[in-house]
């Protein structure tokens, strides 16, 4: 599926209360005024996510941050997609790439809810150097395949850095356009910041996007280690939640206290 070039952004709006226990459905946090330092489409979103214990995922997090739960539990996700358009000050290309996370949920003491990644497999090494060395963000660089047709998704990824060998495979097929998410899909897609933790400080990154179109899939095959490298091992059950998107555009801002 052909994806054409950003569209418009949709900036976060205030903070919800540090005390609720579900997701809204619109934004949650508010981005810095002015242009963002870089815009990013993401397309042919794919979403696994598996329910885990809170205590099993809070040593996993930067210090000032903690699990944000839905109904007692949190989740961890391992989500692929291209980032297709990429823009630096909204004119400079910095060249596309594809990339598979695995992300866990978060809170910080000022009430702020995002995303923590474990792991950011992509495959442009330029990319990887870059954004390890300004933000902290732990991207990996890896080999990676992502396929999308009319009916499903596929992808593979497997690290090209020496050490421990870490890989995955997938396949997903299209099921129908989700119109009112429930508060669990509301809780793992609308995140607009991440919490990095950056020389020493634990930091907040802004992320508006807009809202994210929602289909439900089918999990056809998934093999790998991907989870259990990023130190959340889920052992052999399915995932919990399947979720695919054409997509959505982002505006990526720098981090901050």
């Amino acid at each position: 599926m052909q994806q054409g070039p950003p569209g418009p952004l949709v900036r976060p709006a205030a903070a919800a209360p540090p005390g609720s226990a579900a997701p809204r459905s619109g934004p949650v946090d508010s981005a810095p005024p002015g242009p963002a330092p870089l815009t990013q489409c993401w397309r042919d979103v794919v979403f696994l996510h598996w329910r885990v214990a809170p205590a099993l995922v809070a040593p996993l997090l930067p210090p000032g941050t903690r699990p944000d739960e839905l109904a007692g539990a949190s989740y961890v996700g391992l989500v692929a997609f291209r980032v297709a358009w990429p823009r630096a000050l909204g004119a400079v290309p910095t060249g596309g790439f594809n990339e598979v996370n695995v992300r866990l949920y978060t809170r910080d003491d000022r009430g702020r809810r995002g995303v923590v990644f474990r792991t950011m497999d992509a495959d442009a090494l330029a990319s990887v150097v870059a954004a390890r060395a300004l933000t902290g963000v732990p991207y990996i660089w890896s080999d990676i395949a992502l396929r999308t047709t009319e009916s499903g998704s596929a992808g593979t990824v497997r690290r090209r850095i020496p050490g421990a060998p870490a890989a995955g495979r997938w396949r997903v097929a299209f099921g129908d356009r989700i119109t009112a998410p429930s508060p669990m899909e509301q809780f793992v897609t609308a995140r607009y910041g991440l919490h990095t933790r950056h020389l020493g400080r634990t930091l907040w990154m802004p992320a508006g996007h807009a809202p994210w179109r929602l289909f439900t899939a089918e999990l056809r095959h998934y093999e790998g280690n991907l989870l259990a490298a990023a130190g959340v091992p889920i052992g052999e059950r399915p995932p919990d939640s399947v979720l695919w998107s054409p997509g959505t555009t982002a505006a990526l801002h720098f981090p901050r206290h």
